[in-house]
């Protein structure tokens, strides 16, 4: 511990004098673990049924390197009717721990449906505290109100290193947990030429849904993003049947099972960068036209070799074969089997090996996001229907224009020759 402390206070001290670095205090866990507190904003909501909900009375929240401790008062309200831990949650994530003073969640900072922003100088976290009362067992009624509490996170985003640096003889402590350092996954609909974000979520059948993924890895050593899996489903809780068009571990199977023009783009525009056509599909037998999807994406090393688990695949019907958008096509063949079992084999295998470690890939390293809903319409666009329309009418109306004409010279015609009989007839009398 003495070790640790005096770690800490050299890394403060080397800060202070090289960096812009605004000294932040170290708290200890129940486990005597010291963690260090960044800024933490809880926001009350201004709402009269609220009542004192998010006040430095009722909530407090902590906020360090890995997660956010929200330490709730029982009276919540602040109307002497205690809340029940089972009706809070931050983003899902119940109570962890209490006491009868107080309410703990421990949320990691990648879960608990947390959300990130980059500014110029700082990532902010935020999380959603809700409160959602539930009548006790046997009683239809209830007496408080639903509640809601914002709570942000901030931390510093990079260094502004001073001209007189000093030169340090040990290794920063930035240095020991920059692997720890939160990625910022993004999943986006993109236009049809990939120049920005698509301005529309209605697609038609026989459109290409251009999704990319990507990961923003500033202050990181260089890394390769893959989408490990994505599916379908028309709704977004779960209730609906789901459609996996990306699996096993990165094999993009809608372009084999239905012989779609599915597919990963080759090249990738960057390692930390990977774009997705999907031809547009509707769930059968579904009334509504909602198309939500989910894809689990993840990054390693680019300097680590793409294995069987860590690949990005696409089936070309035309040659009847898997191809890797990375160019090593035999991390391919397992996409007709399963990918995952030869590769855990192996793992297990080095693990019985003595003084072998096994790396794995941090939680920090795969996050799940959710785009959508997008709406798949079944004909083409009016605009198309308008124009075959009127290109049709040109011939018809042309048709009838000579039909017209050729009845009016016929007409012409019968009246002439009917006045020639009348005035021959009276000649032929005399």
């Amino acid at each position: 511990m003495a070790c640790k402390a005096m770690h800490q206070l050299l890394f403060l001290v080397y800060g202070l004098l090289t960096f812009n670095v605004v000294p932040v205090a170290f708290g200890y866990r129940r486990s005597g673990v010291p963690f260090k507190v960044h800024k933490a904003v809880v926001i009350q909501k201004e709402s009269l049924v609220q009542q004192r909900a998010g006040s430095p009375e009722t909530v407090s929240a902590q906020c360090t390197e890995w997660d956010v401790i929200v330490t709730i008062n029982p009276d919540l309200l602040g109307i002497q009717h205690p809340v029940q831990a089972s009706d809070l949650s931050v983003g899902g994530c119940g109570v962890t721990s209490q006491t009868p003073t107080a309410f703990v969640i421990e949320a990691p900072l990648q879960g608990c449906g947390s959300t990130v922003m980059m500014l110029t100088d700082e990532m902010v976290y935020t999380f959603t505290l809700d409160y959602i009362p539930s009548p006790i067992p046997g009683i239809p009624i209830i007496r408080t109100n639903p509640a809601v509490v914002q709570i942000e996170c901030h931390y510093p985003r990079n260094h502004n290193v001073s001209s007189n640096a000093l030169n340090p003889t040990w290794v920063p402590y930035t240095s020991t947990i920059s692997a720890q350092d939160v990625l910022g996954f993004s999943l986006i609909i993109m236009n049809s030429d990939w120049s920005g974000p698509s301005s529309s979520n209605v697609f038609y059948l026989g459109d290409l849904i251009n999704l990319q993924a990507s990961v923003d890895s500033t202050n990181h050593v260089p890394l390769l993003l893959f989408v490990d899996n994505c599916v379908a489903s028309s709704a977004s809780n779960g209730s609906a049947p789901i459609y996996t068009f990306i699996g096993n571990n990165g094999c993009f199977t809608d372009s084999k099972v239905t012989g779609s023009n599915s597919q990963f783009i080759i090249p990738r525009i960057a390692p930390s960068n990977l774009q997705i056509e999907l031809d547009a599909f509707r769930f059968y037998g579904v009334a509504t036209s909602s198309v939500f999807i989910t894809c689990r994406l993840k990054v390693t090393l680019a300097s680590q070799a793409i294995d069987n688990l860590n690949k990005a695949c696409t089936y070309i019907t035309g040659l009847s074969q898997w191809t890797s958008v990375d160019g090593s096509n035999q991390v391919c063949s397992c996409c007709d089997a399963n990918c995952a079992t030869g590769q855990k084999r192996r793992i297990e295998m080095a693990r019985r090996r003595p003084g072998r470690s096994v790396k794995t890939t941090p939680v920090e390293w795969e996050k799940t996001l959710v785009v959508g809903p997008l709406f798949l319409e079944g004909k083409h666009h009016p605009a198309v229907s308008e124009h075959l329309t009127a290109t049709e009418a040109k011939p018809a109306g042309s048709f009838m224009l000579v039909l017209g004409s050729m009845l009016v010279v016929l007409a012409l015609t019968c009246s002439a020759f009917l006045l020639y009989l009348l005035y021959q007839k009276p000649q032929i009398s005399n």
